[in-house]
């Protein structure tokens, strides 16, 4: 029986995607969400994948995957290749998320992409009661077996944006597994968060479109 979060997270994707997109899908699994796409989206899809093990899944449900390393990036990949491309609960794991994320909005229209939540109130009050690394939802290992290399809070993956010149179209908090957009106190409360994000077409200040955890209407400044 699949995790409910994974199926939830999946279903927001599936929202996000258009009908006869193209999705290239880094850290793509068993490729779940690609066959999910194929089927319900009528995608033309693709998926990077480093794990032989996962990669024979994916394989095996028929989807096209690579095995490839991203922190060695995606440069042959044309600009603009994909409509979509999507990074879920992996972007915390690479070596250069940074580069990563400039990476995805150069060769796709939009980027969607799942992060953990480092400033939920749990890991928070775990720190401070237990003076050690929190093991909860959202960090499920211990400090010495963790595949986690970078913790971020939803105002650290915010101000990435801002550094990088990316826009945050739209932000979306996961509460108890259930995408709550207009989300009260939502750094404190949010396990997760889905970002959907494009490369700013002029520079200046990372503006949120739509509406956000915070409530307001789009666009304004962050």
């Amino acid at each position: 029986m699949q995790d409910p979060s994974l199926e939830m997270t999946d279903r927001l994707l599936l929202e996000q995607i258009h009908p006869g997109s193209r999705v290239l899908d880094l850290g793509c699994g068993d490729g779940r969400l690609l066959a999910r796409l194929r089927e319900e989206r009528d995608a033309s899809v693709l998926g990077i994948e480093i794990d032989i093990t996962q990669h024979h899944a994916a394989i095996a449900r028929g989807v096209p995957v690579i095995q490839a390393d991203l922190d060695e990036g995606l440069l042959d990949i044309p600009d603009g290749a994909f409509d979509y491309v999507v990074l879920s609960q992996t972007l915390q794991q690479v070596l250069h998320p940074k580069q990563l994320l400039e990476e995805m909005v150069r060769v796709a229209k939009k980027a969607l992409v799942v992060v953990p939540n480092f400033g939920n109130w749990r890991i928070r009050l775990q720190v401070l009661k237990q003076g050690r690394a929190p093991v909860t939802e959202v960090l499920p290992y211990e400090w010495y077996n963790t595949p986690n290399l970078h913790l971020m809070s939803m105002h650290d993956f915010q101000d990435l944006m801002r550094l990088l010149g990316i826009e945050i179209l739209q932000e979306i908090p996961i509460i108890n597994h259930r995408a709550i957009e207009k989300a009260w106190l939502a750094n404190l409360r949010a396990q997760h968060v889905l970002y959907v994000l494009q490369r700013q077409e002029t520079p200046g200040e990372t503006r949120v479109s739509e509406q956000t955890s915070t409530g307001h209407s789009a666009p304004i400044p962050r």
